[in-house]
């Protein structure tokens, strides 16, 4: 555990070390006024150097404190941010089957509870083994001593103590600021789990949902816990000058307090330093580092579980980069076919408490995996194809074959007859647009798809959901939806990509009659009269006729390819 936390802290050395220097000194400063302390009572006089160099220490250790916790917290925050960051990163550019093979839920966990537990281990490097024991014994042994200087001492707790309050509400506040954030967050995360095909399948919403969404709400929350907790910082500061002030006054007035003689004094003095240490050792816990340690060894395996990232998939990349042109010999804007040349793909049976949340074919978690192929597949671009067969019988792996989410075990994919590599694999995905059956409906629009508002609404209009949801700066006004409802807004930002291939699985399967009807014999027309390439997955065995070509499979292959007599459509978009 403490050999992954001095890997976190390499980055932020200057402020670790300056933290831990200000902390140690601040120690020393308060053992020493021990020192002085006694000095001063045993001489019977307030010898101005003796007072002076009761004040130097007094300030070193205020400001020791004060720097040591404001470091800390700096650097608790930022290893949250790091770890928050890499993790998102590596979901982001993971091949997806390694995300669909993990649970969701512990991703959740360890992007939320796990890295939070590590957050509070962060401000407690120091044993709490005997504190709370400790200040009450001292509490009593005071009482002891002298009533009237422990009434005088309470009377400090009770001032710190309205300033806690006072400094609480202002530090609330701030955490109520972080919380909502937290809650954004929350969303991004489904963002990047359950939209996991769509973002890699659209190289500028990955982006922005990293650089913008992710990374934006990220750093809000840092600099909100910073400032809450600085806040809280600056009234334990409060408290601790109240203390040596207490301290300061008895020792100014030593020979007025009733009642109290100078040994009585002295060990008054030295048990309320003596007691500084403990009170502030109680701010934690040690169950904290037992959950710290358990909590590193998770993020540790998620990070060596993601740590395989796609050629060429940069979850960060900036778009200057993205932009460059590469030297792939591919002609993107005006290929001709794309095909499955002897295709293979099997899936490895999952262990059983480690199933997968794909959504893919039941065949896929059959005991002894699913197998696809051979399979040879040429699909003409502007053609309409759909893809039939039962279910189990690998439609839905074989899409993903086709969208290059997969990458076959055997045989290859091409484009006009060149294989597409992994240099070309994130270009490749940047030609289709994807309603998958376990579609991820993002309710923002990228700023390439806000400029596009008017056709945005149009399309809404035309799928009947203009009354239930608009556009509204670069959103979607609500996706609290039905479920048909919900398809036809992801077909809206499917529409908005503007890509020339679109994949829609099962889209019609949760539509009413009437738009089932509409869809097939109107919407795929139309799209088809824009150029567009449609390969669709259907079980509507009486608009199969709306296909150029549709293809039976059974048992991951492709049994039947037939060619209907197409029926006269019409309708427009």
């Amino acid at each position: 555990m403490f050999v992954q936390l001095l890997k976190l802290l390499r980055r932020l050395w200057p402020i670790t070390v300056l933290a831990t220097l200000m902390g140690a000194a601040s120690g020393v400063a308060t053992a020493a006024l021990l020192a002085v302390t006694n000095r001063t009572l045993q001489s019977g006089h307030a010898l101005p150097a003796l007072l002076w160099s009761f004040a130097g220490l007094c300030a070193i250790a205020l400001i020791g404190e004060v720097v040591s916790d404001i470091g800390n917290n700096i650097v608790g925050q930022r290893v949250i941010a790091m770890l928050r960051k890499d993790l998102s990163e590596r979901i982001l550019a993971a091949p997806i089957g390694q995300i669909e093979q993990f649970r969701s839920h512990r991703l959740v966990t360890a992007l939320n509870q796990d890295i939070d537990t590590i957050s509070g281990f962060s401000f407690l490097f120091s044993s709490l083994a005997i504190a709370t024991a400790t200040i009450i014994g001292c509490l009593g042994y005071l009482l002891v001593l002298s009533p009237v200087m422990l009434l005088v001492a309470l009377v400090a707790i009770a001032l710190g103590s309205v300033v806690q309050t006072l400094a609480r509400r202002a530090g609330i506040a701030r955490f109520g600021l972080a919380r909502a954030a937290e809650d954004r967050l929350q969303k991004h995360y489904r963002s990047i789990t359950e939209g996991a095909k769509e973002l890699r399948l659209n190289g500028p919403r990955r982006r922005f949902v990293y650089e913008h969404e992710l990374s934006g709400t990220i750093d809000d929350i840092r600099r909100l816990r910073v400032r809450a907790a600085n806040v809280f910082v600056s009234a334990n500061a409060f408290g601790s000058l109240l203390f040596f002030i207490v301290v300061g006054l008895m020792l100014a007035f030593q020979n007025g307090v009733a009642g109290a003689d100078r040994a009585v004094t002295t060990g008054f003095v030295l048990v309320l330093l003596y007691m500084k240490g403990p009170i502030q050792e109680i701010v934690g816990a040690l169950p904290v580092i037992g959950r710290a340690q358990v909590a590193f060894q998770r993020i540790a395996d998620l990070q060596a579980r993601f740590s395989t990232r796609e050629p060429a998939l940069v979850a960060a990349e900036n778009t200057q980069t993205a932009a460059k042109a590469t030297t792939s010999t591919i002609d993107w804007e005006n290929f001709t076919t794309i095909s499955l040349d002897h295709v293979h793909y099997r899936f490895a049976a999952p262990p059983a408490a480690d199933k997968d949340v794909a959504g893919n074919d039941a065949a896929n978690h059959a005991p002894g995996g699913f197998e696809l192929g051979p399979v040879d597949l040429t699909i003409a671009r502007g053609e309409t194809l759909f893809i039939v067969g039962e279910n189990g019988c690998g439609k839905t792996t074989l899409i993903k074959l086709l969208l290059g989410l997969y990458r076959p075990d055997a045989g290859r994919l091409c484009v006009d007859g060149q294989p597409v590599d992994d240099r070309d694999l994130d270009a490749y995905r940047q030609r289709f647009s994807a309603l998958f059956s376990d579609y991820y409906l993002f309710d923002t629009l990228i700023p390439g798809e806000a400029r596009l508002g008017a056709d945005a609404q149009r399309y809404l209009e035309r799928l009947e959901i203009a009354h239930k949801v608009q556009v509204r700066d670069g959103a979607f006004t609500t996706t609290d939806l039905s479920t048909g409802q919900r398809k036809r807004l992801a077909l809206v930002h499917a529409y908005l990509e503007q890509r020339p291939v679109m994949v829609l699985d099962e889209w019609a399967a949760d539509q009413d009659p009437t738009f089932r009807r509409i869809f097939y014999t109107e919407i795929l027309p139309d799209l088809k009269r824009q150029g567009k390439t449609l390969i669709v997955i259907s079980h509507d065995d009486r608009y199969f006729d709306a296909s150029d070509r549709y293809i039976r499979m059974e048992n991951g292959r492709i049994v039947e390819e037939v060619r209907p007599q197409r029926a006269a459509r019409t309708g427009t978009l």
